[in-house]
């Protein structure tokens, strides 16, 4: 199995490589851009399939939409604009990542944060489904001999970018890098060429069918072009929005200093949007081109700049490739969201472990399966996700945007005036879009968010309970074991230890009953932890042997079985050696889930071993003592600790 792994994933990497896992400016941009750039590829269809048939719906000529397009399009330049000056001074005042979260955390209190995170949840695991489910569209609408694949397609392309991944930020930058900039270079041509030809006279409008578009005009004959058809038209635009928190939630990532890098690549982001989403816009608006069963907007636009060309190609090969790498955007701020909340308590403490390759792969098993959870239930149909889609990250847009508010009138500072302005418009301007798609989409499915944002924040006050419930009844004031060496016995003993609280105080007295050769083990990862606890270790005079195995990687299973096995070769005739692992025991089943990961495979390395017994040595705890405000400060140290194990 390690075998199968490393040929997977690689082989590990020590912790201390973790600077080179970082992103550059050059790679750091397509990972953070795939989900921002996949959607301007279709923000101006989304456009346009709301304005054109209102307009010819009313009587109004079909060219009379481009009239209305550059008002449903500048303002979301602006919001981009603001936004981007909104996260890039998040990144200033939260070097440590969170967006959204940290921001509300911090200026607006523990709901609007948890509603903050509960949303970029959501959001960031419906982007996997539908930009995956997108893919596949693209891809079965060229070979529709694979229609009856489809779901198995996507569920295949998720598998591939779950796999790049895993394999860590450096190795994944370069895999999914390259088809990013070649799809941006390919719609920058496309733009560039498609001007010139236009002002060299030799590009026309597209001549459509008129009665195909009497057709969509009697379908809508009934929507009227007005402030609610140009609030719709902005707020399906504004998909070009989503993926541009990303970077100010994944800060950590980045090469230092972090913070300079993660802005510049904010900037290079919002400038490709602009180009992009600005360019075909305009494109669009020289075409006169209309939303058509089975071609898109892009198709067309590059259709009518390089006919049946190479470059054309390019343009639909690349897209289905962005749709796809737009998924993995989410793979990079999800799990470091997940980490926060993990260290906060709001998430299980296993979100907060790196895997071998230094990512954060439990985020990353957790997007995969959900996502693939839903795709299989939407029979990847984008049309049946598509209605619960970007509400979640206008839910983040706007409270990160009211949480800058307050802060500026807290800090003040110099220019905060103007900046408090900005913000405020761009808090105003995100609320609008919210209320617009909520209320458009909530009878196509976006009523299910009600139910899921809500449901995920009682996950978390749960989680949150359940760990301050815990850490109170592991707080040790005094460490006495009561139980004294006796008469000499066959058994060697080990107690493991992450940090030094009532269940290591039961460990000891059990181990201390059935040997007078006992050693307590820790396996750290984290040196600076080894130094505290052997510090707490001596002030304690405790008359025990504590011994410590420091590991350069994240796994500690590895390092854990080498000293076992060291230890068994050593053993005399007739010895044997026992290894005591705190189980902890609560009376509901679902807080399993939340405890003992780590102990199922030190029990399965154990077993290999012939002269060598695992002792589980169970815990209980009540889920009924009351918490108090007063235990989290007390418990900070312990919950932490336990975080590490």
């Amino acid at each position: 199995m390690v075998n199968i792994k490393n040929f997977l994933l690689g082989k590990p990497l020590k912790s201390s490589e973790i600077a080179h896992e970082k992103l550059s400016r050059v790679w750091g941009l397509p990972i953070m851009a795939s989900d921002a750039v996949s959607s301007v590829a279709y923000a101006g269809e989304e456009i346009l399939i709301v304005l054109v048939p209102a307009v010819v719906a009313i009587g109004l000529q079909k060219q009379d939409a481009y009239r209305y397009v550059l008002g449903v399009t500048l303002p979301i330049i602006l919001l981009l604009l603001i936004l981007i000056f909104s996260y890039s001074q998040i990144i200033d005042h939260y070097p440590d990542g969170g967006g959204a979260y940290i921001v509300s955390k911090e200026n607006l209190g523990k709901v609007p944060s948890l509603l903050a995170a509960a949303s970029l949840i959501v959001d960031y695991i419906l982007t996997v489904a539908v930009s995956i489910s997108s893919a596949s569209a693209a891809i079965v609408s060229a070979f529709p001999s694979m229609m009856n694949f489809k779901v198995e397609l996507s569920l295949l392309f998720v598998l591939l970018i779950t796999l790049g991944n895993l394999r860590g930020l450096r190795e994944s930058s370069k895999m999914f890098g390259l088809p990013t900039y070649i799809f941006i270079f390919s719609m920058l041509v496309m733009i560039v060429t498609g001007f010139i030809r236009f002002f060299t006279g030799s590009l026309h409008p597209i001549d459509y069918n008129i009665a195909a578009q009497q057709a969509v005009a009697q379908k809508d004959a009934m929507v009227g072009l007005g402030i609610t058809v140009l609030l719709r038209a902005f707020s399906q635009g504004c998909s070009a929005l989503t993926g541009v928190e990303a970077v100010s939630n994944a800060v950590p990532n980045f090469k230092n200093p972090s913070q300079k890098t993660a802005k510049h690549v904010l900037y290079m982001l919002g400038a490709v949007i602009v180009l992009i989403f600005g360019g075909t816009t305009l494109l669009g608006m020289q075409l006169k081109v209309l939303p058509a069963n089975g071609l898109t907007v892009t198709s067309q636009i590059a259709s009518a700049v390089f006919g049946n060309s190479f470059m054309f190609y390019v343009i639909q090969i690349f897209t289905a490739f962005i749709l796809i790498l737009a998924a993995n955007t989410a793979y990079n701020g999800l799990p470091l969201l997940l980490y926060i909340l993990a260290h906060d308590g709001y998430v299980p403490r296993q979100f907060s472990h790196r895997g071998t390759k230094l990512s954060f792969s439990n985020g990353i098993m957790l997007i995969s399966v959900i996502a693939c959870i839903l795709i299989v239930a939407a029979r990847s149909d984008v049309h049946n996700l598509i209605p619960v889609y970007s509400i979640g990250v206008f839910v983040s847009f706007t409270l990160s945007q009211v949480g800058m508010v307050k802060k500026w009138r807290k800090i003040k500072g110099k220019g905060w005036h103007y900046k408090m302005l900005i913000n405020a418009v761009g808090a105003a301007a995100t609320f609008v879009g919210l209320m617009v798609a909520f209320i458009f989409k909530f009878t196509e499915g976006a009523w299910l968010l009600a139910i899921a944002i809500p449901a995920l924040i009682l996950i978390m006050v749960y989680v949150k309970r359940h760990y301050s419930y815990v850490g109170k009844q592991l707080q040790l004031k005094n460490f006495y074991p009561y139980y004294q060496c006796s008469a000499e016995r066959k058994t060697q003993c080990i107690v493991l230890v992450q940090t030094i609280n009532k269940s290591l105080l039961k460990s000891i007295n059990y181990a201390n009953s059935i040997s007078d050769n006992v050693t307590v083990l820790h396996v750290c990862r984290h040196p600076e932890h080894a130094e505290e606890l052997r510090r707490q270790w001596e002030s304690l005079k405790i008359p025990i042997k504590l011994e410590v195995v420091l590991t350069p990687y994240q796994d500690i299973i590895k390092p854990f079985d080498e000293y076992i096995w060291e230890r068994e070769n050593n053993l005399k005739h007739g010895e044997n050696l026992s290894v005591i692992i705190v189980k902890f025991v609560s009376e509901h089943w679902y807080d399993a889930i939340l405890h003992n990961q780590t102990t199922y495979f030190l029990e399965r390395i154990l077993s290999k071993h012939k002269n060598v017994s695992s002792v589980i040595l169970p815990f209980h705890y009540s889920p009924d003592v009351q918490h108090t405000p007063e235990h989290v400060e007390t418990t900070h140290l312990s919950d932490d600790n336990t975080n590490r194990s």
